[in-house]
């Protein structure tokens, strides 16, 4: 049995707004980096280090809408897919390979409202002004006093 697999997991953040398009017959597909973080220590001075890593993700179909409408730069999210090379020649004419990350799964991570877009014509942010105090409101006169109470 010959068997094998191809499959990543991240947890990083976004480096860019993913950048939305279409393919000619309408496919859409999102592109994004994510950075993720390495912290060890320097073996030379012991010091702690911190190296990051980018990786460029791709997303198609309803995965690339859903990230094209959602993230936004700096916001954590867990990506799931598989890596897949690209080859290509420079302006030099020297063979190129580069990685992408392939997602079929992504879950948006951190509080619930890091993720919400303002609508279109709602600024980014609103100062509302507090609603004014509710009146007091008094009980209705009944004309009964406190020497008609029996207790």
């Amino acid at each position: 049995m010959s068997a094998s697999i191809n499959k990543v997991i991240l947890i990083g953040r976004l480096g860019k707004d993913p950048e939305l398009k279409y393919t000619a017959n309408g496919t859409p597909v999102a592109k994004f980096s994510l950075a993720t973080d390495e912290v060890y220590k320097d073996k030379t001075t012991g010091e702690q280090q911190q190296r990051t890593e980018w990786h460029n993700i791709v997303a198609w179909s309803k995965l690339a809408e859903i990230c094209g409408e959602y993230l936004t730069k700096g916001k954590q999210v867990y990506i799931e897919g598989r890596i897949q090379s690209r080859q290509w020649e420079d302006q030099s004419g020297n063979k190129r390979t580069s990685y992408d990350i392939v997602a079929n799964q992504m879950k948006m991570l951190g509080a619930k409202g890091d993720f919400a877009r303002p609508a279109a014509s709602e600024p980014a942010s609103i100062e509302r002004p507090a609603p004014p105090p509710e009146p007091a409101v008094e009980p209705p006169d009944t004309g009964i006093t406190d020497e008609d109470v029996p207790f």
